[in-house]
């Protein structure tokens, strides 16, 4: 359920890919050690597309059970793959990065707090839970400060007190302030998980992981 992995040499994994529950999405042209990793170590399927046409996956796409929330510039190509596993919302205006700017699980929705109402409105509506404005360090773009999963939530090391009060009665489930890659606390960069289990950025060390496997539930 656990283990440390790069991309093609680069540890920030999670920019490179984006897992849902039980699928991840991967370019075509990811590593298969990595593909084979994603499968094992967090029993998804693996859905392979670009977005954008590029191998940004993470800073481009979230969602939870309900759908997938991705970029407005997604080709028609790429939205019809996507399309295949679930309803897909184009998020279109000057916020695109849907990835970095929408932390979401199957119970709670965070948004960057300078998303327009309308927007907001629109993202809560389609993933089913009130949208809650949201930094943590004093970072807006929180779908890289933090890795969320339906077992529990790593935030950025400082995180203050009151973002995490407030991402703790949001989101209902253990919220914990940590890092990865030797001290980045760009949570959502290195570090991809699920219920099932996680992967970190090959530079993770073994103090780092054993907080990622506390705050999510793994420790045996």
């Amino acid at each position: 359920m656990s283990g440390t992995i790069d991309y093609a040499g680069d540890p920030h994994i999670g920019v490179f890919s984006r897992v849902i529950n039980d699928i991840a999405i991967i370019t075509p042209t990811a590593p298969d050690p990595f593909r084979v990793a994603l499968e094992h170590e967090l029993n998804v399927e693996v859905v392979t597309t670009t977005i954008q046409g590029c191998s940004l996956i993470g800073p481009l796409l979230t969602g939870n059970r309900r759908g997938m929330v991705v970029s407005g510039l997604v080709t028609d190509r790429e939205r019809k793959v996507l399309e295949e596993y679930g309803e897909v919302m184009l998020l279109r205006g000057p916020m695109t990065a849907t990835g970095n700017i929408i932390l979401a699980t199957d119970s709670f929705v965070a948004v960057h707090p300078d998303m327009e109402n309308e927007v907001a409105e629109e993202v809560s509506s389609f993933l089913g839970s009130p949208a809650v404005r949201l930094t943590l360090g004093g970072i807006k773009t929180i779908g890289m400060a933090a890795v969320a999963t339906n077992r529990g939530v790593l935030v950025h090391p400082k995180t203050s007190a009151r973002e995490l009060a407030t991402i703790e009665a949001a989101s209902g489930v253990p919220v914990g302030r940590g890092s990865i890659n030797m001290g980045s606390g760009i949570i959502g960069s290195g570090l991809i998980a699920n219920s099932n289990g996680y992967l970190a950025g090959l530079s993770t060390s073994g103090f780092e992981l054993g907080r990622i496997e506390e705050v999510f539930g793994f420790m045996e």
